[in-house]
This record gives C-alpha cells, sequence and structure tokens, in this order.
C-alpha cells in the first residue's frame, strides 16, 4: 500500500498595492511651514505697538494708500501724511539712509548738510572748486547733481510739504561789462533744480519759492571766495500743527540770523513813547493836587478838562 502523501496547503499574503512615492510628505512639509509662518506673522503683530498695528490694518482696508492710515508715517501716497516740527528728525534720518545707496556718495557726503532750522529742513548742496553738482559758472547739472536731485524728488514728492528752493553763489565776479552776473547764475540754478525734480517726482504746485540770493548769505562769510559759498538750497516747510508754529513761520523776507525782528522796516520810524510826545507834559495837572480846585477858565470849557497847550 502505498504511503500517503502529505498535505500542502499553500497561503498566498495579500499584496500590498505597490509603491505610492512621496507626494505625501510634499504636502506635509508645505503644511508645516504655511503653519510657522502663520504662527510668526501673528507672534510680531501681536509684539507691535498700537500705530504700527493701525498702519497695517490701514493698509489692508485701502492698499492704495489714500486713506487716513498708511504703512508707515514717513512714506506712500496718503493725503493726511504730513511732516511737523516734531517728525523732522526722521525726515532727515530717512534721507541721509536714501543717500548713503547712491554709488558715489562717500566723494559727495562732504558736499551735502542737512539741518532743521525754523522755516523746516535745510538741504544744502554746496559746490567744490571743479564743481561738484554744477558745472563750474553755469547753471548746467552734471551727473552727481541729477542723480542728487532726482533722488531728493521721488522722496519729498512724497510728502504733502510745501518746498522752497534757493540759489547762492560766491563773491567772485563775472567780467566787468558781462550782462550775466551771480544774481542770474543764483537764480537759473535754483529754477534748474526745480525744473528737474518737477519732472522726477515733486508736484507742480509743490514749489511755492524759488530765491537767487547771489552772494548776500554767504556760508562762509569770512571766506567770501570759498567754493562751499556755491549752493542749492531746498527747504521742506513745515506744516502748522498749531498756533505756536505759524507764528514761528518766517515770511518769504524774513530779517537775516543776527538781526532784530522788532526794528521795523526801513524807512520806518519807530512808534514814540507816551514820555517822548511833543505834549511831554501832563495832560491833567489837577492831578497831582487832588485837593486843588480846578481852574475857572478849565471849569467853563465843554470837555469838562483843561485844554492842552
Amino acid at each position: 500500500m502505498d504511503k500517503a502523501r502529505p498535505i500542502i496547503i499553500l497561503k498566498k499574503k495579500g499584496g500590498h498595492g505597490g509603491h505610492h512615492g512621496g507626494a505625501w510628505k510634499v504636502a506635509y512639509a508645505d503644511f508645516v511651514t504655511a503653519m510657522m509662518a502663520f504662527f510668526l506673522v501673528l507672534w510680531l503683530v501681536g509684539s507691535a505697538p498700537k500705530p504700527v498695528k493701525e498702519a497695517i490694518a490701514g493698509y489692508f482696508n485701502d492698499p492704495s494708500g489714500s486713506g487716513a492710515k498708511t504703512g508707515t508715517s514717513m512714506s506712500g501716497a496718503s493725503e493726511d501724511l504730513s511732516i511737523t516740527r516734531d517728525d523732522m528728525p526722521k525726515l532727515k534720518e530717512q534721507l541721509e539712509q536714501a543717500m548713503k545707496k547712491m554709488p558715489d556718495f562717500q566723494n559727495l557726503q562732504n558736499h551735502v548738510e542737512i539741518t532743521i532750522t525754523s522755516e523746516g529742513l535745510r538741504i544744502e548742496l554746496s559746490e567744490s572748486a571743479l564743481g561738484t553738482f554744477f558745472d563750474s559758472g553755469s547753471q548746467k547739472l552734471n551727473g552727481d547733481g541729477k542723480e542728487m536731485l532726482i533722488l531728493l524728488a521721488k522722496q519729498l514728492g512724497k510728502l504733502p510739504n510745501n518746498l522752497s528752493i534757493e540759489g547762492h553763489t560766491d563773491s567772485k565776479p563775472y567780467a566787468k561789462g558781462a550782462n550775466y552776473g551771480n544774481w542770474e547764475l543764483s537764480a537759473d540754478r535754483a529754477n534748474a533744480a526745480r525744473r528737474l525734480m518737477q519732472e522726477n517726482g515733486i508736484r507742480e504746485d509743490q514749489v511755492k519759492q524759488v530765491r537767487g540770493f547771489a552772494d548776500q548769505r554767504l556760508r562762509k562769510p569770512a571766506d567770501p571766495l570759498d567754493p562751499s559759498n556755491r549752493r542749492i538750497s531746498v527747504i521742506v516747510r513745515y506744516i502748522p500743527k498749531g498756533p505756536e508754529d505759524e507764528e514761528t513761520k518766517p515770511a518769504a523776507g524774513e530779517a537775516k540770523p543776527g538781526e532784530k525782528s522788532g526794528e521795523g522796516k526801513a524807512g520806518e520810524k519807530p512808534e514814540a513813547k507816551p514820555a517822548e510826545r511833543s505834549e511831554g507834559k501832563p495832560e491833567n495837572k489837577l492831578e497831582a493836587k487832588p485837593d486843588a480846585k480846578p481852574d475857572s477858565a478849565a471849569a467853563k470849557h465843554s470837555g469838562g478838562t483843561p485844554e492842552k497847550k
């Protein structure tokens, strides 16, 4: 009899279904990155001061920047953006930072001076012996002058503040008998700066004054022939925020520094004090003696007081 054959049972395991790839890892990494960025933004907004939060909210409510809130207090085309006396140091710092990005600023930094004055923020571009911003003896701007004024125009054109532009020269005269002199040169350089700035950022109505002073306001009075006396000045005028600012706002023909404001205009005589009038005697002599009786002639006067002699 044959031996019984063993029974063999085969069990098949279920297949895994093949390799799925790593697409889910990419999606998960994107999700984790987005969540990290989201919480980072929440942390930054939560730690920001209130004015920054208001500016951020203003931007999302009005991205065009025409509303009351803009992204910053110094830039953007906001109708409410104004540079007052308290904001001038911030504007000064912003302009200095923008100028430092110019390629040749290291060669120009000694010829640029930004100061805060009673009139506003004064930006002075002074010349060297060979000419820094203008060709020597000419109203024509060179490359550095154009680059500097275009940069200023783009920065100052964002502000509602009015501007004044001045031209100054040294005391070196032109040839005798010439029809062109320092007065014409100072005015022409100021107008050349105005035209270029209006073409590159500032509004047509933003410049309120263009002044040519020739050599009447020297930068270095002790050395009237010094090249730094030749310069142009751009003044960002204050926007008054209170009566005290309006009182300190100088007029176009304000007195030079050092002059007393109370001296009055030329040709006007100071008002005489009461003690210096031609009738220097007391008007009523009866006040010196309260008990004295009034003069009979004075008593008959219709006004009841003695007449002035």
